[in-house]
């Protein structure tokens, strides 16, 4: 069991963020804020898959007007994403969950602290989102673009909050590589109490921030660091939360939904595999109670693995084997084995818990 490191609980509307709180994911929307009607579509689509928290830029001041009808439309929590003008974040913090604002482009001493003030008098969060490429220039010109600097801005920015006698604060320290990333939040992270929303920023594409995502997210939360999360990956919306949903599960951070071990395709097989595999994962997908299900396509490790498995397929040649927990309860032809093994999975998620639709 890993222990997560013990930081301050606050809360984001009514999810909780760090404590004993479970780990969030965190999505982004691309619309136009402004465009009310698509800002809501989207945050719907990801709150269908899985999201809890959902944030929106804001650059401007129709994007900023815009949040009273988006979040009198969604029912999760709402983040407004603040760079530069912070007036507009003074009319945010009127409608939303949650500030976020980066200190190295939101302004003066004097501006921070008509934002603090502003979410003070709402009883809402701050999330202090460091980004490497965007330090103060105090830190940039110390310790150039690099993990300490970030390290150093937080503390700094932390710092001035408490000042003002403000602690409801979460905190994020992004680089755009898994190296600086995990630097700087395993930097920082015996030095505050306080949350942390992890992130790497600017990842790339699906491949590309799937990979970055998973080493650097994956790394800190085997150690206990992070009490939120966000994959952010280029053009995409529903699978940055599949990512970040999939990383919590196979860290086994989280345990939830299926968890699907096929072999890799060699010439052994006597099946289509990758059709089979890819049926599988489309018809299980709506599942939430924490399975483990095996489809291997020979029997050289079918038989080994189904013994840890809930519910498995031993392929053989033209026929197979299925399987609860290392006994065989059915020998069929080829054809009908995926059918009878999803309705075995069905019934089994159905004994355990939860099934969503």
């Amino acid at each position: 069991m890993i222990e997560r490191y013990k930081t301050k609980k606050i809360y984001v509307g009514n999810v909780a963020v760090g404590g004993d709180a479970p780990i969030s994911v965190q999505s982004m929307t691309y619309s136009k804020t402004r465009d009310a009607k698509s800002t809501i579509e989207q945050i719907k689509r990801l709150q269908n898959a899985g999201c809890d928290i959902v944030r929106v830029a804001v650059p401007d001041y129709d994007d900023a007007k815009a949040l009273k009808e988006i979040k009198e439309s969604i029912n999760i929590p709402l983040v407004a994403d603040i760079h530069f003008n912070y007036r507009l974040a003074l009319i945010a913090a009127e409608v939303v969950d949650c500030i976020r604002i980066n200190p190295g482009n939101i302004g003066s001493k004097a501006r921070v602290k008509e934002v603090v003030k502003a979410c003070k008098e709402r009883a809402i969060p701050i999330r202090i989102g460091v980004n490497c490429g965007s330090l103060e220039d105090e830190f940039q010109n110390r310790y150039g673009n690099s993990s300490k600097g970030m390290i150093e801005s937080a503390l700094y920015n932390i710092k001035f909050l408490e000042d003002l006698d403000f602690t409801d604060i979460k905190i994020s320290l992004k680089a755009s590589d898994v190296i600086r990333t995990t630097e700087a939040y395993e930097g920082l992270r015996p030095k505050v109490e306080y949350p942390f929303h992890l992130g790497v920023t600017e990842a790339g594409t699906l491949f590309h921030s799937t990979i970055k995502s998973s080493i650097a997210l994956g790394s800190l939360l085997l150690k206990g660091i992070g009490d939120t999360m966000r994959v952010s990956i280029t053009g995409e919306l529903e699978e940055e939360v599949r990512v970040a949903r999939a990383i919590l599960k196979d860290s086994e951070i989280q345990k939830c939904g299926v968890n699907i071990v096929s072999c890799p395709t060699c010439g052994r097989m006597e099946v289509d595999l990758v059709k089979a595999i890819g049926e599988i994962e489309k018809k299980t997908a709506h599942i939430k109670t924490a399975l483990n299900i095996s489809v291997m396509g020979c029997v050289v490790n079918a038989i080994g693995e189904a013994k840890e498995a809930d519910v498995a397929i031993a392929y053989g040649k033209g026929s197979g084997l299925i399987m609860k927990k290392g006994e065989v309860i059915a020998k069929l032809p080829e054809d009908k084995l995926v059918d009878r093994f999803l309705k075995e999975v069905e019934i089994e998620a159905k004994k355990r818990g939860e099934i969503d639709g």
